[in-house]
This record gives C-alpha cells, sequence and structure tokens, in this order.
C-alpha cells in the first residue's frame, strides 16, 4: 500500500496551491481520509477530513474557509485545495487514511496508511 502525496511547492502568500495525494494497493472507498501538516520544530497537526461519502469534512480553525478537502472515488484521490495561504501554512503535509474517525485520527496516533508528505512553502 502507498500514498503518493504530491503537489507541494514554493508559493506566495495570498495564491493558491492543490495537494493530491494518490493510492495503491488499497481503495479508497470506506476509508476516512485526511491531511495533516508539521511545520519545523512543531509537531504534526490534523488539517482536514473528509468521509468515505465524501459528505462529511472537517478542518481545524486555522484553515477553515480557505482549505477545501475533496475526494475522487473513481481517480482514487484525495485532494486539498489551499487557497489565501499564509506564511503560517509553511510546513509538509502528509495525507492520511484509516478506517475510522475521531480523536485518535486526529492527534495523529491511529492512522492506517500514512503519505510521504509533500513541502508547502509560503514566502510573505
Amino acid at each position: 500500500v502507498q500514498l503518493q502525496a504530491s503537489g507541494g511547492g514554493l508559493v506566495q502568500a495570498g495564491t493558491s496551491l492543490k495537494l493530491s495525494c494518490a493510492a495503491s494497493g488499497v481503495t479508497f472507498g470506506n476509508y476516512v481520509l485526511g491531511w495533516f501538516r508539521q511545520a519545523a520544530g512543531r509537531q504534526r497537526e490534523f488539517a482536514a477530513e473528509i468521509t468515505w461519502s465524501g459528505t462529511y469534512t472537517r478542518y481545524v480553525d486555522a484553515v477553515m474557509g480557505r482549505f477545501t478537502i475533496s475526494r475522487d472515488h473513481a481517480k482514487n484521490t484525495v485532494n486539498l485545495q489551499m487557497n489565501s495561504l499564509k506564511p503560517d501554512d509553511t510546513a509538509v503535509y502528509y495525507c492520511a487514511a484509516n478506517r475510522v474517525s475521531g480523536p485518535t485520527f486526529y492527534s495523529g496516533k491511529e492512522v492506517a496508511y500514512w503519505g510521504q508528505g509533500t513541502l508547502v512553502t509560503v514566502s510573505s
């Protein structure tokens, strides 16, 4: 099983970036999917979540209204559209998949699969 994250890069504050995470060896259909991020010198934190049906999403307050998580069943991918980026959004972004959601998923303690991470750098 492999989760391949892509789309990171260096952008200016106020611009947009879209991350994608493609799965191989597993079908996302019955998983909760999420994006986490880890800034330099800080712990990895939950950023966004989407249920397998795509009908429920959850965001950390810091990205609410700016980031949108979505999933594509046909392509077996999960995406993160990031708008109005800020320097504080600079981090390595990881996609994650798990059978169930909840506090242990949000904390990163219960995650079945992690992607390898993609670096997002936002300059001021």
